[in-house]
């Protein structure tokens, strides 16, 4: 049966995508680019990528994050915005989005790009005192994109330990990597974390994976 909906008319669904991306300044991939690789050759450890995650990494990263669940959404490094983007495409409102980024240029350009959402410019893995403060109950998920292999083991699981605490339980806490093992080894999270892994991202560049920790 043919749409009743006149041409040119745009559905709920359409309507609502357009308002949240109202007032955003648009993404261009080449700048995007030129900025992560900026950023890696002046600070290496911290940004931990020379480019920005793809469209399929971060769909996959969102996909995790189930956007009917009540509370705030971390995201931990999110540098010039791919992985919020997918997050506010898979319905997360801007408003729940409480972003933290150490690089100060990035920081701007989030603010332009998300304005609806809480731009934190400070240490991420400090989530505690960077995120806790901001909520004013339980987080539903936190997304990183942090280069966790950069840092050991200890802190690595103290950030784990850390987000967990600021969320509702069984909360997801998504990370990728482009290793082959993961972030927080299973000798590690035994007993106290349930790991669970994605399916490779190879359209990614370099290719990646997502690994998602839950306490149960």
């Amino acid at each position: 049966m043919p749409s009743l909906r006149p041409s040119g008319a745009k559905s709920s669904t359409d309507k609502r995508f357009a308002a949240a991306q109202a007032g955003r300044e648009k993404r261009d991939p080449l700048e995007d680019e030129a900025r992560f690789l900026r950023s890696w050759f002046e600070r290496p450890l911290v940004t931990g990528s020379v480019t920005p995650s793809g469209k399929m990494l971060a769909r996959t990263m969102a996909s995790y994050v189930d956007p009917r669940l009540d509370g705030p959404v971390i995201e931990l490094g999110p540098g010039t915005g791919p992985v919020t983007d997918a997050l506010v495409r898979r319905g997360v409102a801007q408003e729940r989005l409480i972003l933290i980024e150490y690089n100060p240029d990035f920081c701007a350009l989030l603010r332009r790009r998300f304005p609806r959402a809480t731009i934190v410019q400070g240490d991420a893995y400090a989530i505690a005192e960077t995120a806790g403060p901001l909520l004013a109950g339980k987080a539903a998920a936190t997304v990183s994109s942090l280069p966790l292999f950069t840092k050991p083991l200890e802190q690595r699981l103290g950030l784990l330990n850390a987000a967990h605490d600021l969320m509702r339980p069984d909360a997801p806490f998504v990370q990728f990597t482009y290793a082959l093992v993961p972030p927080i080894p299973k000798r590690c999270d035994a007993g106290s974390y349930m790991a669970s892994r994605s399916n490779k991202v190879w359209l990614n560049l370099p290719p990646a994976r997502v690994w998602v920790y839950r306490r149960p």
